[in-house]
């Protein structure tokens, strides 16, 4: 019990739920140093216009997995990737994603296909007056 100046007191109950082991599990993983930096990173907001291609084409790829339920070596067998590789475009790191096997894995697992490049003035280009 507290009580504070006045006279009024009050209670502090505390409700501690215990950790389930599958939240242990999950918890212990997520704080692992060797799975720092593992998720998937996002698009940087002055992406070049490959950053971009590479963006969408690891999201066709990722959209791929999830619409077909595919296991990442299910994903390993159709793509004739290693699992470095397949994580690498799978979390959008684009910085070790090769353009050319990025390009020709795409074209692997949605043969037959034909990839496009479209290419647009930006409406949004700024004069800059030094």
């Amino acid at each position: 019990e507290w009580s504070i100046g006045g006279g009024g007191m009050f209670k502090i109950r505390y409700n501690i739920m215990p950790r389930d082991k599958e939240f242990e599990k999950i918890l212990q993983e997520a704080e692992d140093p060797k799975n720092i930096g593992q998720g998937s990173q996002a698009l940087p907001r002055n992406a070049t216009s490959l950053q971009k291609a590479k963006y969408k084409l690891c999201r066709q790829l990722l959209s791929y997995q999830i619409k077909n339920k595919l296991t990442d070596p299910e994903m390993r067998k159709k793509t004739n990737l290693s699992q470095t590789e397949l994580e690498d475009i799978l979390f959008y790191r684009l910085g070790k994603v090769n353009s050319e096997v990025l390009i020709e894995t795409v074209s692997r697992v949605f043969a037959p296909c034909e990839i496009e490049i479209i290419v647009k003035e930006s409406k949004n280009l700024h004069a800059r007056a030094v």
